[in-house]
């Protein structure tokens, strides 16, 4: 994979309407993935035995050089590759000493990207100050983080001892926080993935990839077994939480647990708004106050997949190919600063849109088609929750997604949440359910932790919007 270093920098001009402050960052994804279209067949980074690498800087933030993976990984899937202790930014001192929420453990750890190929991995490992009081032994809940963004610096790791990076370059807000504390109050321990190259500086962030994603989940899971001091054991009921990027996540695990990671012992599975099928998100996104993630999942797939890097190549202009770069470094806040309600037929050479031109494509159109989240049946209860007024990760596409697990025999808990219309395309619809479903979503995984059964509601499906 191409280095994601950003003290090389490429020549291109800023894109129209930027102040080029993304320049600071690298433009080192267009070099590299998308005008170059290079491929590296394994980690990059400097042994630790040799000389310190020069430090990583993200739009103006210093990586830790924890985040730089080794050359060589462990041969095992959830390995742990290193830790360190991971001071939380919003913590207070215990009655008993103890800081609460929890003690937090920085890792790293060994995944396989979609490409079959050994990975290192970047999240954080959160032991609970509250007692377990459930049946059974301390459970475990993996936790994908909604859409960060692509810079290392925005890694949800990163944003646990950061809660808020505001500077003149970037904006990252570590907005899971909320569930993560309400779900370490409950006492289960929570193990947080970054995902792949989001934190970790050997490659780009391979955003909304189906298989990258839930095998980095899944991964983390095994992962914080061998954490120094994780109170949490094999025999932990483990659950999977998510929201918008993180719903895709924790679905997609939950439908490869079986054939990838049959020793996580899987009870539950929150997806709330999960993108599952992308080319209907891109229609979504597209224009909308996040455009910015349009940006970010077609530098994610050029980089893993060479069908969607030849159609990006032949398609997108020199204005759109130095937008991709410059989204490549940015944060949520940067990207609603710099790309918000921007239309993709502004960086194509055809002037037709992003979502336009896969459609007519036939490899395009196939390697999207690799990331329908649906097509096996998921492991144990899931809860399936998307708002009805969602224009940002469509309703209809996730309540698609609860129909094709129903008709696969699926213990599915799905909840179409009624909201009134907050406003076309400002994410609105997409985040106010985020906060106002969150307590159900917490109570209903706590449940399946503390062995209650799930009863499944696919007989509704005809009577729910």
């Amino acid at each position: 994979m191409s280095r994601k270093r950003t003290r090389s920098r490429s020549a291109l001009p800023a894109p129209a309407g930027t102040t080029g402050r993304g320049d600071r960052a690298g433009r080192r994804l267009l070099a590299g993935v998308v005008a170059a279209g290079t491929v590296c067949a394994g980690l990059s980074a400097v042994p630790a035995s040799a000389a310190a690498p020069e430090p990583v800087v993200s739009r103006g933030v210093t990586i830790p050089a924890f985040y730089t993976p080794p050359t060589q990984l462990p041969a095992k899937n959830g390995a742990l590759i290193r830790t360190e202790a991971l001071p939380l930014g919003l913590s207070i001192p215990g009655l008993d000493g103890r800081p609460m929420p929890g003690t937090a453990t920085r890792l790293m750890y060994r995944s396989t990207d979609s490409a079959g190929l050994p990975v290192a991995v970047t999240g954080a490992y959160i032991e609970p100050t509250a007692a377990w009081k459930g049946t059974g032994p301390r459970p475990l809940v993996a936790l994908a983080s909604g859409t960060m963004g692509q810079g290392d610096q925005c890694a949800p790791s990163f944003a646990l001892q950061h809660p808020l990076t505001l500077s003149g370059d970037t904006v990252s807000v570590g907005y899971e926080a909320l569930a993560i504390y309400r779900l370490l109050s409950t006492g289960a321990a929570v193990v947080v993935t970054d995902y792949v190259g989001l934190g970790a500086t050997d490659r780009l962030h391979t955003y909304v990839n189906r298989l990258d994603q839930a095998h980095a989940l899944l991964d983390a899971a095994r992962a914080a077994r061998s954490v120094p001091g994780a109170s949490i054991t094999a025999a932990s009921r483990t659950g999977l939480y998510g929201y918008s990027q993180g719903g895709g996540a924790s679905a997609a695990a939950a439908e490869l647990q079986p054939s990838y990671a049959p020793d996580v012992p899987l009870a539950g599975t929150y997806a709330g708004a999960p993108p599952a099928d992308l080319t209907s998100v891109m229609k979504g996104i597209d224009g909308s106050a996040l455009a910015g993630a349009l940006a970010w999942s077609i530098s994610g797939f050029a980089q893993a997949d060479p069908d969607l890097r030849a159609v990006v190549d032949a398609n997108i202009s020199a204005t759109g190919k130095a937008a991709l770069a410059d989204a490549s470094t940015m944060c949520v806040g940067d990207a609603l600063f710099g790309y918000g309600f921007t239309k993709s037929n502004k960086w194509t050479t055809s002037g037709k849109s992003i979502g336009d031109i896969i459609a007519a494509d036939p490899r395009a159109k196939a390697a999207l088609d690799k990331q329908l989240i649906g097509t096996l049946k998921p492991t144990g209860p899931v809860r399936l929750a998307t708002g009805v007024q969602d224009d940002i990760v469509p309703h209809s596409q996730a309540r698609k997604l609860a129909v094709d697990w129903c008709k696969k025999g699926a213990n599915v808990t799905y909840d179409a949440i009624v909201l009134p219309n907050l406003g076309d395309k400002i994410l609105t619809n997409h985040l106010v359910r985020l906060i106002t479903d969150q307590g159900n979503a917490v109570s209903w995984l706590t449940d399946r932790l503390s062995g209650k059964a799930a009863q499944s509601n696919c007989w509704s499906m005809p009577l729910q919007p």
